[in-house]
């Protein structure tokens, strides 16, 4: 029998052990560290992400693969290849600007936030997240899926004796709990009917499986999807977002709506396209349905918005992160029915991208904006302009880019990446159903953005922006207008070498 694993790739797999230790850093430093300086503690976690994105640069030269079975190169457990680099930049990047939006966020909360085990399980989660695009073998891919999850749970609902946050963490878990086990019943069928763990060895094997097992081999194939489908928020799977999101702190709100997606989105193209393409007849038609599905009742959802109920603004936002997350799913199924699954592949990896640096702006914002108005009301931000007139200019911004119109470029070049990859694939009824939410997201959107400029009601306060948040805001705002400037540059850099 042949040993399962060789030598170690320290530096492959650099970039998530650096995040992990980092938070193990952090946890031990917490007791030691004064109630006066835990603040430190932030700025070490911000510093350990930052440098953990910067590991990605010396993997640029060649694909590189680790935890690989003897006398098979071609099975591994971790490889570093462009798209995985690619999902770990922006992983790593999305948790950064988190990690930038809770310093602020801790510091306002006055101790009633313990921080050492917020930085901790962020990072936690921030390694499991970045270690899930590397992971080529099903254990490691739902062990990968776990430590971003576990963590993510605990975060949702650390304010301490907040029966809200509380709510919202338990619904989290107990749906992804549910989810996870289904996930790894189907996972148990795969391995029965193929024998193996390793994405490239079930990709030839399960094409052979006797036909007695082919019921069993389909429904491993649908089971294993649904994991990966609840971390999206794909419809049925998204009634935990909009509580989870108003009971989270808004830095994990932000934080879930990215990297949590990355984390899904990754999963799902790493199961279906190397995995399991000779099952696209089955994966294909359940994701098509599921984008559509996803995307009508996301924008619905968000359009259902009262501007004067309690938490409308980030209740929209979750909203539209489900419908958001619907038109991430159209490629994906595209790839099933595409004569070159790699472009579909990187149409969606261009518009998870986009939507990373553009979301995570308007959660900035919102940010800045619950400082004064911890209701976060829609009505909240009538007249911002006149109180902020930089940040009213980049929400107006960063609202667009989601909407698609001009000066949001980047935001309409992603979404005709997609409608490209969908007309290409022959799917014409799912193009006239992602028009049509479109069309419905575009009214909400602009509903938001005209409001930031109307007269205030009242004497204008002004808002103070603490150098963190002021950090976030510059940072999306640099990204999304670079890109808007030259969105060819994220095609280019999206280019997945899976294959």
């Amino acid at each position: 029998m042949s040993s399962l694993v060789q030598s170690v790739d320290w530096l492959a797999i650099a970039p998530p052990t650096l995040a992990a230790v980092v938070g193990l850093v952090v946890l031990v430093a917490d007791l030691f560290v004064g109630e006066a300086r835990k603040a430190v503690l932030g700025w070490i976690s911000v510093a350990g992400l930052a440098a953990a994105a910067l590991l990605l640069l010396p993997l640029l030269d060649g694909d590189r693969a680790t935890f690989c079975v003897t006398g098979d190169a071609d099975a591994c457990s971790y490889v570093a290849d462009r798209f995985t680099l690619v999902i770990q930049l922006l992983v790593l990047g999305g948790a950064l600007l988190t990690a930038l939006l809770s310093v602020t966020a801790l510091k306002d909360a006055d101790k009633e936030l313990p921080e050492g085990e917020y930085w901790f399980l962020l990072l936690s989660s921030a390694a499991g997240a970045a270690l899930l695009p590397a992971s080529r073998d099903l254990a490691t891919l739902i062990v990968a899926l776990e430590v971003a999850s576990l963590p993510a749970f605990a975060l949702v609902g650390i304010r301490r004796g907040d029966r809200k946050s509380s709510e919202a963490a338990l619904k989290f878990f107990l749906s992804s709990v549910t989810a996870t086990a289904v996930s790894l019943m189907g996972v148990s069928f795969v391995y029965a009917t193929t024998g193996t763990l390793h994405l490239t060895r079930i990709a030839d094997r399960i094409q052979h499986v006797d036909g007695q097992f082919h019921t069993l081999a389909q429904t491993g194939v649908v089971l294993t999807l649904v994991g990966f489908a609840f971390k999206t928020a794909a419809v049925p799977f998204h009634f935990w977002v909009p509580d989870t999101y108003v009971g989270a702190p808004l830095p994990i709100a932000a934080y879930l709506s990215v990297v949590g997606k990355a984390v899904g989105f990754s999963g799902l193209i790493l199961v279906t396209v190397i995995a399991f393409p000779s099952y696209a007849d089955v994966w294909g038609p359940a994701l098509a349905a599921l984008a559509a599905l996803t995307m009508t009742v996301g924008n619905v959802g968000a359009l259902r918005q009262r501007s004067t109920r309690a938490y409308s603004a980030v209740r929209l936002l979750a909203w539209s992160s489900v419908g958001q997350a619907g038109y991430l799913l159209v490629p994906i199924a595209s790839a099933a029915y595409s004569k070159d699954a790699q472009k579909a592949i990187g149409s969606t990896v261009a518009y998870a991208l986009m939507y990373a640096a553009v979301n995570l702006g308007a959660f900035a914002v919102a940010a800045l904006v619950a400082r004064t108005s911890p209701l976060n009301r829609i009505s909240d931000y009538r007249g911002l302009y006149a109180r902020n007139p930089l940040s009213a200019l980049l929400l107006g911004f960063f609202l667009l880019c989601l909407a698609g119109l001009p000066p949001g470029i980047i935001g309409l070049f992603a979404k005709v990446t997609v409608f490209s990859a969908v007309v290409d694939a022959g799917l014409g009824w799912l193009a006239v159903v992602m028009a049509v939410n479109v069309v419905i997201a575009l009214f909400y959107y602009l509903q938001w953005t005209t409001l930031l400029f109307r007269a205030p009601e009242g004497e204008p306060g002004t808002h103070r922006v603490p150098a963190p948040l002021t950090a976030a805001i510059a940072l999306t705002a640099v990204l999304g207008v670079a890109l808007s400037g030259a969105p060819q540059l994220v095609l280019r850099f999206s280019e997945t070498g899976l294959f």
